[in-house]
């Protein structure tokens, strides 16, 4: 990371970002939905199958509705009053830091409280775990494996320096587009398939930065075309996930195929992360209790737990940084998203209660001292994937309110 920034801030990358100032040949002959398209726009071939997270859309509370009323009664047993109560689950963006979140889901089977989650969501690296943590314990295996066994080469490729300052990245993100071929497999693919027929969820979040906007896919339902044979729906399974954890200028945006108004255009797709670190489902369904009713469905009875895994740190670590341009960006930039990532959680956790829902935040503990060489450290992420499976083993991992005066509140009443 280190380098990338001392990249960033080298005077001929500054020269490289003036080209299309410069350079008629570096404008983009991309074509770009209109904005006034923009929500019109859908996958070509592929309708009905995402939304943007703040718009109140039918498909999605459709498909929230249809999860509610086709649900495998095995996973959620009514209670003798009727209600029902719904684990749910949203795991952050943190690039390395996934390996947090790994160790945790293994250590919380293993320690036996973990439930089954009626919905999944994440973004950026927690978009790397969140179909493992969505099929369940079984998975952990492979989380693990991914966590505990890469480093910076299976994330990315470095472009050389006229290919980098000259392109849309300075990285290829090959590798990482490799991993998750392999583990995106016809196996798993059907299994998530299999999963969202019984009523559950899995969503992950991913940025049109034309529209600047943050974008929910429902995994679930590309899952189940894919699963059926259908190769553009595995690829765009494959391109989401590649897109959520595709962090900007680092590595190229995903390009995704869409129709509207009777033409067809491109949307650029990038980490999720950019706009939030970590999401839930709430803004998108606001006709959900009406309409829950007329399906016979009495909401009064739904409650819901959400529990949020923060692949990162909630108290800022002091550390000394070096008078140099590099250094101050990559701090800059650590604690923009720091904090971004406490607003989404404090954001998260009022609508929860708002709502009369129970709420579960777990993060990497303000003593842990991290120790690594490079972006991806393989030592450093096994260290910290045994720092989250310890702490998940021992009961210690989850907090019923974020850090800070909420939690103080709470106390005082």
């Amino acid at each position: 990371m280190n380098k990338i920034f001392r990249v960033i801030a080298s005077p001929s990358f500054i020269l490289a970002i003036m080209c299309p100032l410069l350079i008629s040949g570096c404008a983009d002959s991309r074509r770009a939905v209109p904005p006034e398209l923009t929500e019109k726009a859908q996958v070509v071939g592929i309708p009905g199958v995402r939304s943007f997270v703040e718009s109140v859309d039918p498909l999605m509370e459709k498909s929230i509705l249809e999860a509610l009323k086709n649900e495998d009664p095995s996973y959620f047993p009514a209670k003798p009053d009727g209600t029902k109560e719904y684990a749910t689950l949203a795991i952050s963006g943190g690039a390395d830091n996934g390996a947090y979140g790994a160790g945790l889901l293994k250590g919380w089977s293993e320690q036996g409280s973990r439930p089954v989650f009626k919905a999944v969501t994440g973004v950026s690296t927690g978009a790397l775990i969140a179909p493992f943590a969505f099929l369940g314990s079984e998975y952990d295996k492979n989380i693990e494996h991914i966590y505990k066994n890469i480093s910076t080469k299976n994330i990315a490729k470095r472009k050389s320096l006229i290919s980098g300052l000259f392109g849309n990245s300075l990285a290829s993100s090959e590798p990482l587009a490799q991993l998750i071929f392999d583990n995106s497999s016809d196996d798993i693919v059907k299994a998530i398939a299999r999963e969202h027929t019984r009523g559950r969820r899995l969503f992950i979040g991913t940025v049109n930065l034309d529209a600047a906007r943050l974008v929910v896919w429902d995994l679930g339902a590309i899952a189940v075309l894919a699963s059926q044979g259908d190769q553009k729906a595995l690829k765009l399974f494959r391109d989401v996930l590649l897109a959520s954890a595709s962090i900007p200028v680092t590595f190229p945006p995903v390009f995704i195929e869409v129709e509207a108004g009777g033409k067809q255009y491109k949307e650029m797709h990038v980490d999720g992360g950019t706009l939030t670190q970590v999401f839930y489902m709430y803004g998108m369904a606001h006709n959900i209790r009406q309409a829950a009713y007329q399906l016979g469905i009495d909401p009064k009875k739904v409650k819901a737990s959400l529990y949020v895994i923060r692949n990162g740190r909630v108290a800022p670590r002091w550390k000394e940084i070096r008078n140099h341009v590099g250094a101050i960006a990559e701090r800059a930039i650590d604690s923009m998203t720091g904090a971004q990532a406490i607003g989404d959680v404090y954001r998260l956790y009022a609508i929860s209660k708002a709502k009369g829902n129970g709420f579960h935040l777990a993060y990497i503990p303000d003593d842990y001292v991290p120790d690594k060489k490079e972006f991806f450290d393989q030592q450093e992420m096994r260290r910290l994937f045994e720092a989250g499976y310890r702490e998940a083993l021992a009961g210690r991992a989850w907090h019923d309110c974020p850090p800070g005066w909420e939690c103080a509140v709470e106390r005082k009443e």
